[in-house]
């Protein structure tokens, strides 16, 4: 249902595991693919929110940043680094992903930090890691593992099926049973069911653990200050 840890001492531990993170890219997730150029990290995509957040915010957007996406990007056959050469897998991550005249090891090294972020947060805990990517705070977490880190797999199956906060209505109700991932003190949730009716409605403190059921007479599931829902067993 996207914060770390279960509150308190899961943004100390986050915080030290991102600032960790930050300090040194040492693309050891990277080892499923041969390892790209060294180059100085690319700028971060936006500020992110949530339990990673209260560890590490990370930087403003460049002022070029919404532009770059408009930018005519770099043909396959061009993405070369200064020096060596990608794999096959960097350059297909790299595809339409590098605007003329920007450095395609720059954008790897952001995929390969991504990599590295996720390694961190699984090792903290796991929810926060799988909540990460519900919420999008893990930005463009599907190509990146699916091409730089393919050993993460296992959370995006995960995330395809959780919730982040907000409202979930007809296509976007999944039935089954959910944990909150590191709830704040302000966590509340509600179900409804058709014409409105409340079917359940709760509300968790001091971040502690909650899980609920979202029943096949769902219509809508509301969720505030809750970070994430993970389904557990077969939900999703």
């Amino acid at each position: 249902m996207t914060h770390p840890l279960r509150t308190g001492a899961a943004a100390v531990v986050l915080a030290a595991v991102l600032a960790a993170c930050g300090s040194s890219s040492s693309g050891r997730e990277t080892a499923d693919v041969a390892a790209g150029p060294s180059t100085s990290p690319a700028p971060a995509g936006g500020p992110v929110a949530g339990p990673a957040a209260t560890a590490s915010r990370a930087p403003e957007p460049a002022p070029n940043e919404d532009r770059d996406e408009e930018r005519p990007k770099l043909p396959t056959a061009e993405l070369t680094p200064a020096t060596g050469s990608f794999t096959r897998k960097e350059k297909e991550y790299l595809t339409d992903r590098v605007p003329r005249g920007m450095d395609p090891a720059a954008v790897l090294q952001t995929g390969q930090e991504t990599c590295d972020r996720l390694a961190f947060l699984v090792k903290a805990d796991r929810d926060t890691a799988v909540g990460a990517i519900v919420t999008g705070e893990i930005a463009d977490a599907e190509p990146t593992i699916a091409h730089l880190c393919p050993r993460r797999r296992d959370l995006l199956r995960e995330a395809a099926g959780g919730y982040p906060d907000g409202t979930h209505e007809g296509a976007g109700l999944r039935p089954g049973r959910y944990r909150g991932a590191s709830p704040t003190d302000s966590c509340t949730w509600q179900i409804a069911g058709a014409d409105g009716a409340v079917l359940a409605s709760g509300s968790t403190t001091a971040g502690k653990p909650a899980r609920i059921t979202v029943p096949d007479t769902a219509r809508a599931f509301t969720s505030t200050g809750c970070y994430a829902w993970l389904p557990e067993g077969g939900a999703g």
